[in-house]
């Protein structure tokens, strides 16, 4: 059975772990042209995403640091077999977060 999902849709809806922690909101999608098909390889949770999605990395790295920030820790990458979108307004993990690769990103 195939079932449809607008993937923008998606985009800043709160995902929850498996025994239902928040983890952050889906900021980002990465997928992978194969023939004339696109696969989903993973999604991007968090803060960290967000300046991605937006491409305002080096302008959100250039505001913390003026602001004395040294270290940021807002994100996930989640692998696409670890998001459960049986509910796409409701998306959660199929695992619990510890077992989420984290982002880390440094203002230095």
């Amino acid at each position: 059975m195939t079932h449809e999902i607008h993937l923008e849709l998606l985009l800043g809806k709160q995902v929850l772990d498996s025994t239902g922690k928040p983890v952050g909101r889906i900021e980002e999608i990465r997928a992978q042209q194969q023939g004339d098909k696109w696969l989903i390889q993973e999604y991007l949770i968090g803060n960290i995403a967000l300046l991605e999605r937006l491409s305002a990395w080096e302008i959100g790295l250039a505001i913390l640091r003026r602001l004395g920030a040294r270290k940021i820790y807002t994100g996930y990458t989640v692998p696409w077999q670890q998001m459960d979108l049986t509910d796409p307004q409701r998306p959660s993990l199929r695992c619990h977060l510890e077992e989420l690769k984290s982002c880390q990103k440094s203002t230095t």
